[in-house]
């Protein structure tokens, strides 16, 4: 009962307390382990909603969409203050990069939303190369999506609209 009592109470004050909701990050990060690492980053990319944004078709098909079309971007853009962004062919530029220059670019890299790069910073190493494993057997397909466009700049394609919008009366 106790127990019971201390957690609902950390819930509650979890919700209502901006420090508490606060992500924790381990010392060591935790790893997806076993497995052969193509079927592991698989199964990465899926749980972490790459396809979500990364595969045209995806929340529409409930996830069934064929290997052969994962992954290779979105030619809608998302707009905002930050300007647009596109969702990457990530099977093209897996093509382009090595498993070490593929660790490198996530360490470095800072996309415009809504990509969540910092989740991706707070994945093992070992799970980065299954995902790396995973999208450059894939092979090549697609096209280079958009280039991303500047504050101020309009796209000429389809987009999203995403900054927030005030409630209305």
């Amino acid at each position: 009962m106790r127990r019971r009592l201390m957690t609902l109470l950390f819930a509650v004050a979890a919700t209502t307390t901006p420090w508490l909701s606060l992500p924790v990050r381990a010392a060591t990060p935790l790893a997806v382990t076993g497995g052969d690492p193509i079927a592991v980053g698989e199964y990465l990319v899926t749980i972490g909603g790459c396809n979500d944004c990364h595969t045209v078709g995806w929340n529409q098909a409930p996830g069934a969409v064929p290997p052969a079309q994962r992954l290779t971007g979105s030619p809608i853009g998302w707009h905002g203050p930050w300007g647009t962004s596109y969702a990457i062919n990530l099977r093209l530029l897996m093509q382009q990069l090595s498993e070490e220059q593929w660790l490198r670019y996530v360490a470095t890299m800072q996309p415009k939303p809504p990509m969540p790069w910092y989740n991706m910073r707070a994945m093992s190493e070992a799970d980065l190369k299954a995902m790396y494993a995973y999208i450059h057997s894939l092979g090549p397909a697609g096209a280079p999506m958009p280039v991303e466009l500047p504050p101020g700049r309009l796209p000429t394609a389809p987009y999203i609209e995403a900054p927030p919008q005030a409630p209305k009366p």
